[in-house]
């Protein structure tokens, strides 16, 4: 498989992607930048997870926040320095559902709520 990079993000070139993460009791590692020992981690069900995202997204869609402010205070994973940015990745790159969601969207669009076994995900493409 080519890994040359495709501008359009068709089905066998790069993405690149935006994400908000939050973990929760059940992501498979119980920690991140802003919770190091996974304290509120652990206590985090996956249904208060999913309505912390939702409440993030309602708030992006509506304008009454930007998803990189929104990333960079919130997001779980150590993309938040990077406003939540990925970079470009391919297929395979990332867990199945993730790259699904990706792929689905056309730039500037933003996922509903995505499961990984890292935690609860709001995806923006972005390339």
């Amino acid at each position: 498989m080519s890994s040359s990079s495709n501008r359009h993000g068709g089905d066998g070139g790069e993405v690149r992607a935006s994400h908000i993460l939050v973990k929760h009791q059940g992501s498979r590692r119980k920690a991140s930048w802003k919770d190091p020992e996974g304290q509120v981690i652990k206590k985090t069900t996956r249904d208060s997870a999913v309505s912390q995202l939702k409440a993030f997204r309602d708030d992006i869609v509506s304008g009454k926040a930007k998803f990189e402010d929104i990333a960079s205070r919130f997001s779980d994973c150590s993309s938040a320095k990077r406003a939540g940015d990925l970079g470009p990745f391919g297929r395979g790159q990332m867990q199945k559902p993730f790259e699904e969601a990706t792929y689905a969207l056309k730039v500037g669009e933003i996922s509903d709520i995505v499961d990984t076994d890292s935690g609860v995900h709001i995806i923006m493409r972005t390339g």
